[in-house]
């Protein structure tokens, strides 16, 4: 390991149980004699050595009896990643510069980076070099569409060759994506049955959260184990033909995993950075034929059909370069698609599906049938439009249920999801056409409602555009872990009451 040689006195390890999400973070004594003879102060980037690990990390100052003399802390990001035990020696030092970024800061004032700064970066990140605020740094210097095509190859080839990659012993590997910012828009689990239960290999690794109130990985967790490992995940696929788990267990692209987290944060979701990471999942994960989903809409992420034509061509152009074929589907991104907004309220709508049921939402039920049908026809030779009828017939004939189940079990067991003991009526105030509604403020409320921390929080919709409304009609509801979250996702709709817009006879 680095700095064998001439080591300073040892400090001791501690393990503080303070839990700074990814970032790797370290602790000393304000009057610690490393602190001064280092010159290290707060917020420093400190080199963090044992005999056989290392990392970089970021120091606070502790001014409490909370550390002894002699004693460094550790946060649990850090802990874990140094592997250490307890009171075990460990050295502190100067880092070494990080030269990619300055790379970064080429990036913000305007300047093309290369495939060699863009791999230095990638394995930069994955080392743990960065903290969460040159993480920052690097989303927005690449966000809006601040990359190149050729930018955008390069990331996203660098991201792929950061992880593990899986390779599968059949010719065809599917797979899809949807660009997002639709709530409820819960295709995935329901297309990866009808597609197993049509012969194909899904092995579907999907995200958590970014700025949405469930990810498929959120949702699928009300249902089923989702942290499965490499191994898991070939067995699964093995014996199904598909499984729904989360990638971030497996590190297919690690890179992408602690970019989400602090774009999570930001609120930021760039199209550059979107489309390295949906590609470099799917080609990590052995993906051969993909279809991209991308709603348009007003209050949907894509919000014209010039952007989403934009959208479309430079997802082509990176896919085409990196040897994998694609199909691009533009769907209505109107209003949310389901009923329910948060994990278990999509996990019910999933269900309903699968099972056929009389209350089933028919518009989930046709948006997962189209997906589906589109790689049908994509990899099947089905003609265009019978890949929509067959995926139906698999959902008729309880094959897809029947797929579901079992791919379920295989991942750990079923569970019924689980209900929120606090609730909310949002009720109409006059009679009335729905004419619009706000996917962004509607999926700010089921967040503020605790969703997808808490699987049962959420919004159960009552209402689609184009639906005739009677005063006192319940428009939506509000579903709360506590009664806390639930007080805050009613005091923001309260503020917000454009979330549904209605328009009576004499507006119409």
């Amino acid at each position: 390991m680095t700095h064998t040689s001439e080591r300073p006195n040892p400090l001791k390890a501690c393990r503080l149980g303070l839990d700074s999400h990814q970032e790797l973070t370290i602790y000393l004594r304000q009057d610690s004699s490393v602190c001064r003879s280092e010159g290290f102060s707060a917020l420093s980037r400190v080199f963090v050595y044992t005999d056989t690990h290392e990392l970089i990390a970021t120091l606070h100052m502790v001014t409490s009896e909370l550390l002894k003399p002699g004693e460094v802390g550790f946060s649990e990001a850090a802990w874990e990643k140094l592997a250490l035990t307890e009171n075990c020696s460990v050295w502190l030092s100067h880092p070494k510069p990080v030269q990619s970024l300055s790379y970064i800061r080429a990036k913000v004032y305007g300047n093309e980076l290369s495939k060699e700064q863009l791999q230095e970066i990638t394995n930069d990140i994955v080392a743990g070099r960065y903290a969460d605020v040159h993480l920052a740094a690097f989303i927005t210097a690449c966000g809006g569409n601040n990359l190149t095509i050729q930018e955008i190859i390069h990331l996203t080839q660098a991201m792929v060759d950061s992880g593990s990659r899986i390779k599968w012993p059949v010719p065809i590997v599917v797979d899809k994506h949807c660009v997002g910012g639709l709530p409820g828009n819960r295709t995935t689990p329901i297309l990866v049955s009808i597609l197993a239960a049509a012969g194909l290999t899904m092995p579907k690794t999907s995200s958590r959260a970014i700025t949405s109130p469930a990810g498929t990985a959120d949702t699928m967790e009300a249902l089923t184990n989702v942290s499965l490992s490499l191994e898991k995940i070939r067995s699964v696929v093995e014996q199904e033909g598909g499984c729904l788990a989360w990638g971030g267990s497996v590190k297919l692209s690690p890179s992408d995993d602690l970019l989400i987290q602090v774009e999570r944060a930001l609120d930021i979701d760039g199209e550059g950075q979107l489309i390295a990471s949906v590609l470099s999942k799917k080609i990590s994960a052995g993906a051969t034929h993909v279809v991209i989903d991308i709603p348009v809409g007003p209050t949907a992420k894509v919000r014209s059909d010039e952007a989403a034509e934009m959208l479309s061509n430079n997802f082509k152009a990176v896919a085409k370069a990196l040897g994998l074929h694609i199909k691009v589907l533009f769907t209505d991104g109107s209003q949310p698609v389901g009923r329910g907004i948060g994990p278990s309220l999509e996990a019910r709508d999933i269900l309903d599906v699968l099972q056929n049921s009389p209350n089933m939402p028919q518009d989930l039920r046709q948006r997962s049938a189209e997906v589906a049908g589109a790689i049908l026809e994509m990899v099947q030779g089905f003609p265009e439009g019978e890949g929509h009828k067959e995926a139906l017939k698999l959902l008729d004939s309880g094959a897809a249920w029947e797929k579901f189940q079992s791919i379920c079990i295989a991942q750990g067991g079923l569970k019924t999801p689980p209900i929120a003991p606090y609730r909310y009526e949002f009720i109409a105030h006059k009679n009335g056409t729905v004419k619009y509604i706000d996917n962004r403020k509607l999926a700010k409320v089921a967040k503020l409602a605790g969703a997808p921390a808490d699987l049962a929080a959420g919004v159960d919709m009552h209402c689609k555009i184009g639906d005739c409304i009677i005063a006192n009609h319940p428009l939506m509801t509000i579903h709360a872990e506590s009664s806390g979250e639930l007080s805050y996702a009613v005091e923001y709709l309260e503020e917000h009451l454009d979330i549904i817009q209605l328009s009576t006879d004499k507006e119409t």
